[in-house]
């Protein structure tokens, strides 16, 4: 069975722009397609964002955990993602507008989630470790 969720819509193309604008200041991030045609961006071999697109339109998924992954589906606006959601992986909504600010935020907070402690420590100088 052949799977194709490449993203092609201008609406898809859109996003996936801004989010590679995001992750243009993350260090060390890469873009790969996987063997299911979505965009994948990963920090030393760890996927930290998915997106694709089906016949209801482009998606982005991201890497959190399960303490912000409920807070983030109490809010409305994002679904827990298929197939790896027990893992704390959160999906926007295709019905709800993004708001670019936030999301830009949570996508950074994936990163820093898949991240070795070297590069966190480049972004963030003050993270504890120790907790």
């Amino acid at each position: 069975m052949e799977h194709d969720n490449r993203i092609k819509s201008e609406q898809g193309l859109c996003m996936l722009e801004q989010v590679r604008l995001i992750c243009g200041s993350l260090p060390e991030t890469e873009e790969i397609i996987d063997g299911f045609g979505h965009t994948t961006f990963k920090v030393k071999g760890k996927s930290f964002i998915i997106m694709g697109e089906n016949e209801d339109g482009p998606g982005l998924s991201f890497k959190s955990d399960r303490e912000n992954q409920e807070f983030l589906l109490l809010q409305g606006r994002f679904v827990k993602t298929p197939y790896i959601g027990h893992h704390g992986w959160v999906s926007t909504r295709k019905d709800v507008p993004f708001d670019w600010a936030e999301l830009g935020e949570l996508l950074k907070e994936a990163y820093l989630r898949a991240a070795p402690k070297r590069l966190v420590k480049e972004l963030r100088p003050e993270a504890d470790f120790d907790r």
